[in-house]
């Protein structure tokens, strides 16, 4: 008798370790996903400014010998770019941060555990 309830409570301690570390599985691919679309954010926002700044030196170039017109369109252009990249960043941070999410919801599911 000791023995069936020594094995139940060890199989219940065992289950029990179990379903936590699937949930902490689940949460550290959340947050690895997480960083990974930040990173990507920060990559894409860094690369938008610098075409951004490059094309703003050219247009002041260019309106300082006159040519307002191509001013203008390099600074617009620029302007596009780092927003366009911007977003996609963005989109993209949204994205990996979902995936995360549902892989730890997934994960929670079978561990037992609820936010």
């Amino acid at each position: 008798m000791k023995a069936l309830l020594g094995m139940t409570l060890g199989l219940g301690l065992w289950a029990a370790s179990a379903a936590a570390a699937a949930g902490d599985f689940g949460d550290r691919v959340d947050h690895r996903m997480d960083r990974r679309g930040e990173h990507i954010e920060h990559r894409l926002d860094r690369k938008g400014d610098r075409i951004d700044h490059r094309l703003d030196h050219r247009a002041a170039h260019a309106a300082a010998h006159g040519h307002y017109q191509k001013s203008y369109r390099l600074d617009r252009k620029g302007d596009r770019i780092d927003h366009r990249l911007d977003r996609r960043g963005e989109l993209a941070e949204a994205r990996w941060d979902r995936r995360g999410d549902r892989f730890d919801r997934r994960w929670d599911r079978h561990s037992g555990r609820h936010h």
